[in-house]
C-alpha cells in the first residue's frame, strides 16, 4: 500500500457527520502479488472484530460512470411522494436482498436512527404569559445559531461579533430549561414554562431525486454472479414483497448504464445487420448472396459468449463492443469467397459448384492470414496483466473466441449455404415469369393474321 487519505465530517464526500471515508492507494500491479479483490478480502477479515462500526470496501474503477458516493459498487434508488413510505419499503427491500445469495454488502444510504429534540410550544400558555413565537425563535437563534449582532471596525481589519451560548451549554438539550424568554411587562419567563422538549428519532439526511424524496440502496455481487441476474432478482423481490406502484425504482451509475446497454443492444445489432445487408446487396446486385455472408455472424457471437463463459467473464459493455467488432471482422471470410465465386460465375462461365470450390482453394491462404492477424492483434488484450487490464479482458476474449469458432465453422458452412441459396435463387427466378414486350401491335403482323 502506497498511502491512505481519510476524510472525516460532513461535506461533498460524506453525507453526514457519522460517516468517514478512507482512500487507499495500492502499489502498481507488477509490484504486488494479489489483486484488489484479494486485498479487500484480507482487510475485511481484519476489521470484522472491530465493534461499533460497519465498513464497506469499494474498488475504484478506471472508468467512473457514477457521480454519486455510495458504500457499494451498484446503486438502486427508490423514489415516491411520501418520504415515510419510501423509507419503509426500502427497509423491506434491503432485508430481502440481504437474504438473497446473489448480493453482497447490501446497504441503505438512508440513516433513520438520528436523534432529534423538538420543542412543543403551548401557544395558549405562551399567550397568557405574554411570550410571542418570535421571541422564542430569537432566543434560540441567539443561543445556538451563532447570530451576528455587531461589527467592530479597526484601522486595518473588521471583526464580527457573534452571540451564542458557551460550548458547555450546547452539548445537552436539557440546557434548554435554563433559557428565559421576554414576557409581559419585561418579565423573564423560563422556556420550560411554555414549551415541552420531545425526544424522537429522524433521518440524518433526506435525499431527493427530481424533487421527490428518495432512498438509495447499494450492493455488490457475489463471486461469479452477473449484473443481469441481479437486476432480475431485484424485480422478483419487489414482486414478492408486494411493493406498491407508487414507488419507482431507478438504477444509477454502472447498473443504469448496463440496463441502458441491454435495452438498446437488440436494436443496435439489428441496425448493424440491416446496414451490412444493404451495402452487400448493392455491391453484389443480389438479394440472396448477402444472406450467405451474414450467416457467418451467429457463429462469431456464439464463440465470443462461450469464450467469456470459459474465462469467467461477464457479458459487459466492453464484451458487447467486442461482439460488434466481430461483425466487421468475421464477415470478411465469406466476402473473400463469395466475391471470387460470383466473379468466376459471371465472367468465366463456371457453375456455382466449381466457382465456390475454386474460391475456397484460392482464398484459403488470405482468409487464414487476415484471421490470424486479427487474432494476434487481440491477444495482448486477453493476456496482459498491467494496471487496468481487467477492463480490457472481455474485449480481447470475445474477439479471440469469436474468431476461433467462426474460422472453424465458416470455412465449411459458407460454401454449403452459398450453393443452397444459389439453387433457391434460380428456382425463384424460374417461378417468376419474365414480363413480355409492351406497346401497340405491328401493322404488318396484324394484316397477315387477318
Amino acid at each position: 500500500m502506497v498511502g491512505v487519505v481519510s476524510v472525516i465530517g460532513a461535506g461533498s464526500v460524506n453525507p453526514t457527520t457519522n460517516v468517514g471515508r478512507l482512500v487507499m492507494t495500492l502499489k502498481p500491479l507488477d509490484q504486488r502479488r494479489d489483486g484488489v479483490v484479494k486485498v479487500i478480502e484480507r482487510l475485511k477479515q481484519k476489521i470484522a472484530t472491530v465493534p461499533g462500526m460497519t465498513v464497506y470496501f469499494q474498488p475504484v474503477q478506471d472508468v467512473q460512470i457514477s457521480t454519486q458516493s455510495s458504500r457499494s459498487q451498484y446503486q438502486y434508488a427508490l423514489t415516491a411522494t411520501d418520504a415515510a413510505e419510501v423509507s419503509q419499503w426500502s427497509q423491506k427491500l434491503v432485508a430481502e436482498m440481504r437474504r438473497d445469495p446473489i448480493f453482497r454488502d447490501v446497504s441503505s444510504e438512508a440513516q433513520d436512527g438520528g436523534l432529534r429534540a423538538a420543542l412543543d410550544i403551548n401557544r395558549q400558555r405562551a399567550g397568557q404569559l405574554g411570550v410571542s413565537l418570535q421571541g422564542v425563535t430569537d432566543t434560540l437563534n441567539d443561543a445556538f445559531a451563532q447570530r451576528q449582532i455587531s461589527t467592530i471596525y479597526g484601522q486595518a481589519n473588521q471583526y464580527r461579533v457573534v452571540l451564542e451560548a458557551l460550548p458547555m451549554y450546547q452539548r445537552d438539550p436539557s440546557i434548554l430549561d435554563k433559557l428565559y424568554l421576554p414576557g409581559a411587562n419585561g418579565a423573564q419567563v423560563p422556556l420550560s414554562a411554555v414549551a415541552t422538549l420531545v425526544r424522537t428519532t429522524a433521518p440524518l439526511a433526506i435525499s431527493h431525486q427530481a424533487q421527490f424524496p428518495s432512498v438509495s440502496l447499494s450492493f455488490n455481487l457475489a463471486p461469479g454472479e452477473a449484473l443481469g441476474d441481479a437486476v432480475e432478482a431485484v424485480k422478483a423481490i419487489e414482486t414478492r414483497i408486494g411493493m406498491p406502484g407508487s414507488i419507482v425504482g431507478i438504477y444509477s451509475g454502472d447498473a443504469a448504464e448496463f440496463a441502458r446497454s441491454l435495452a438498446g443492444q437488440p436494436w443496435l445489432i439489428l441496425a448493424a445487420i440491416i446496414t451490412i445487408y444493404i451495402v452487400l446487396g448493392v455491391l453484389y446486385e443480389s438479394y440472396i448472396h448477402p444472406i450467405t455472408i451474414l450467416s457467418t455472424l451467429p457463429s462469431a457471437g456464439v464463440g465470443a459468449i462461450l469464450a467469456l463463459m470459459l474465462c469467467g467473464q461477464d457479458l459487459s459493455v466492453i464484451g458487447l463492443i467486442g461482439i460488434i467488432l466481430l461483425m466487421g471482422i468475421v464477415k470478411k471470410n465469406a466476402i473473400m469467397m463469395i466475391d471470387f465465386a460470383l466473379e468466376a460465375e459471371r465472367h468465366q462461365g463456371m457453375s456455382s459448384y466449381d466457382a465456390i470450390v475454386q474460391a475456397c482453394l484460392l482464398r484459403f491462404r488470405p482468409i487464414m492470414m487476415t484471421t490470424l492477424a486479427a487474432l494476434f492483434g487481440a491477444l495482448p488484450l486477453a493476456i496482459e496483466s498491467g494496471t487496468g487490464a481487467e477492463l480490457r479482458f472481455p474485449l480481447g476474449i470475445s474477439i479471440i473466441g469469436g474468431l476461433l469458432l467462426s474460422q472453424l465453422l465458416t470455412l465449411y458452412t459458407t460454401p454449403v449455404i452459398y450453393l443452397a441459396l444459389d439453387r433457391l435463387n434460380r428456382r425463384i427466378e424460374r417461378a417468376v415469369p419474365e414480363p413480355g414486350p409492351s406497346g401497340p401491335p405491328i401493322a404488318g403482323a396484324t394484316e397477315g393474321m387477318q
